[in-house]
């Protein structure tokens, strides 16, 4: 049974705190289907959030699933599912897949034959068996609830909350869910609470709370609803609402909500006048009915596997997350483009080699006119040839920053809902980070390497080559690092995107690669300039070259030491995915 007991929830402090439950009382047993209803922000979603351990604000009262107080024992991640409004799922993705990576992630040892035949039957229960293999971009909107239902029960939850999961649906759909969602509840004796504006089929609810401004004005049959109000039909109910205040509807159900408890405990053949209930007498029936709803779970819950390993989920993600990519054509489309064609902006500035330089001539046969006439064209000669040098190497820097940015900026935030529901389930934050890491860190090695080795081939760049694959490879992971972590602490993938762009557009005059800064503002900002230590470092490679004193001849802006160069970069990358795991533990649950 699910007790909620003086459940309340204020957001904001001082004299700014607002309610937005106040005192709910109400009980839910096993094998039970309810709807919850009520005008808009009358607080319904925000009651689930609660039930799930999701909400934001300061809550009071206490909440009990089966004799447990889920403030101090949460629920399992199998005992419970959360259906949001809006299917959320990758749309690169069949059905089939969807519903096999929910299993894998939430049930330990899920694999092979096992595997196929739980997700037949979960495909089957839901009716989309037929569509298995149709990817969820092409799926009708009632077709996509079903497959978030069916995601959803794949571990086989005691408890399913869905938030208007009919929303927006046409009359036959919505007619279609509502009935799914009654079937499953009188499978696997399973207790389903369903948020919903639509007064359509209350008669299939085994029992109806209206919520009002954030309080209970009614929780029973539904056949008693219109006679409650006094109304002639539950479509008046929302505007007869109105005419009282919300306190005085809470004041009201609490009078008479023990005839009602009663009925809805399965005498509702009885005239409501003739229950008299006293609260002693409810409250030993009550006992009764969650002892036995606590031996049903306790049966149940030894059917439940437990949740995987964060090995097994890292693997489940990674390949998810590959599969993904390989079917984005936009996305693969965009990365070839960027991979070939960034290093071709590069190689158009030298794209015949660098120049030969001619060294000063140490005759003294010349007069000291012609001397001066040399050594004017040396400097003339140095200095474009140190700027291409050094605009090479920062060219390639840069770009490699903004495949960077445009890696990680939207890969978590873009999909912020999944993860949140996934989280809820079971996901551990650290297998699903691993997982971008491993995704991410693929793609930094495959631009890092055609950028580099082009570069060095076609344009002609001396040095060490190994030394400066290994800059370029660092530069792009921290600057993929960073927007990750950018990603996981963003409200959307909008505000992400653009972070993570504006901090690639700060990279080149911070650098002090093409103008040198003043020797404070150098100071301050230079330690967070992945770009500046990629460049230092990979002019360090020149070292053994004529370039390398040609370039310290052009620009005002001093060059570290290679090997610090590299542990700047590193403890860049470490942050960033310090960082976007820290974001990860977040809830951000719409």
């Amino acid at each position: 049974m699910l007790q909620l007991k003086d459940v309340s929830l204020f957001i904001g402090s001082g004299e700014e705190v607002k309610p937005l439950l106040s005192d709910i009382n109400a009980e839910f047993p096993r094998g039970h289907f309810a709807a919850i209803i009520g005008p808009s922000g009358c607080g319904k979603s925000t009651l689930l959030k609660v039930i799930a351990g999701i909400a934001h604000g300061d809550e009071e009262g206490e909440v009990h699933w089966s004799s447990r107080n889920l403030s101090e024992h949460d629920f399992e991640p199998s005992e419970i599912g959360y259906v949001p409004q809006f299917s959320i799922a990758h749309e690169e993705l069949t059905a089939r897949e969807c519903v096999e990576a929910a299993t894998r992630l939430r049930i330990r040892g899920m694999r092979g034959t096992a595997l196929e035949e739980s997700t037949q039957t979960v495909l089957d229960e839901v009716g989309l068996l037929e569509f298995a293999d149709r990817r969820v971009a092409v799926l009708s909107g009632g077709q996509k609830r079903r497959l978030a239902l069916a995601m959803e029960i794949a571990s086989k939850p005691v408890m399913l909350l869905c938030d208007e999961v009919t929303s927006g649906l046409d009359p036959q759909s919505e007619d279609e869910i509502v009935h799914l969602l009654h079937s499953l509840s009188r499978s696997e004796d399973r207790l389903i609470l369903s948020v919903t504006h639509s007064l359509q089929h209350l008669d299939l609810y085994d029992s109806v709370m209206v919520l009002y401004r954030g309080v209970v004005a009614y929780h029973g049959p539904a056949e008693y609803l219109a006679h409650y109000f006094r109304v002639d039909n539950v479509a008046a109910l929302y505007s007869q609402l109105e005419q009282r205040e919300a306190k005085d509807w809470n004041s009201s159900w609490r009078k008479h909500r023990v005839a009602f408890f009663e009925a809805m405990q399965g005498k509702p053949e009885q005239k409501l006048a003739e229950v008299d209930f006293t609260s002693a007498e409810l409250e030993e029936e009550a006992a009764e009915l969650e002892e036995s709803d606590k031996s049903g779970e306790d049966q149940a819950g030894e059917k439940l596997s437990h949740t995987p390993d964060a090995f097994s989920q890292f693997w489940t993600l990674f390949g998810r997350r590959l599969k993904i990519f390989s079917r984005s054509h936009a996305q693969l489309y965009l990365q070839l483009g960027l991979v070939f064609g960034f290093p071709i902006l590069v190689a158009i500035f030298a794209w015949n080699g660098l120049p030969n330089i001619k060294n000063l001539s140490t005759g003294l046969d010349l007069d000291v006119v012609q001397q001066l006439v040399e050594a004017k064209e040396f400097l003339v000669q140095a200095s474009k040839i140190g700027s291409l040098v050094s605009g090479i190497v920062m060219f390639q820097v840069i770009l490699l920053t903004l495949m960077g940015a445009n890696n990680a900026g939207r890969e978590i935030a873009g999909e912020r809902l999944i993860f949140e529901k996934e989280k809820l389930a079971g996901l551990r934050p650290s297998a699903y980070i691993a997982s971008k890491v491993a995704f991410l860190g693929l793609m930094v090695t495959v631009q890092s390497l055609w950028m580099g080795l082009f570069v060095h081939f076609v344009c002609g760049l001396p040095g060490d080559l190994p030394a400066q694959l290994g800059f370029l490879f660092l530069v792009n992971a921290a600057m993929t690092a960073v927007c990750l972590a950018l990603s996981s602490w963003l409200a959307n993938a909008e505000q992400a995107s653009l972070a993570s762009i504006y901090l690639v557009g700060f990279q080149l005059p911070l650098s002090g690669a093409i103008l040198a800064l003043p020797e404070v503002v150098g100071t301050l900002t230079r330690p967070f300039i992945a770009a500046y230590w990629s460049w230092s470092g990979i002019l360090q490679t020149l070292r053994a070259e004529q370039y390398y004193d040609i370039v310290q001849m052009v620009t005002q802006t001093s060059l570290r030491p290679a090997a610090l160069c590299v542990w700047v970069l590193c403890f860049h990358i470490l942050a960033g995915i310090l960082m976007a795991w820290l974001g990860a533990q977040r809830s951000r649950m719409a």
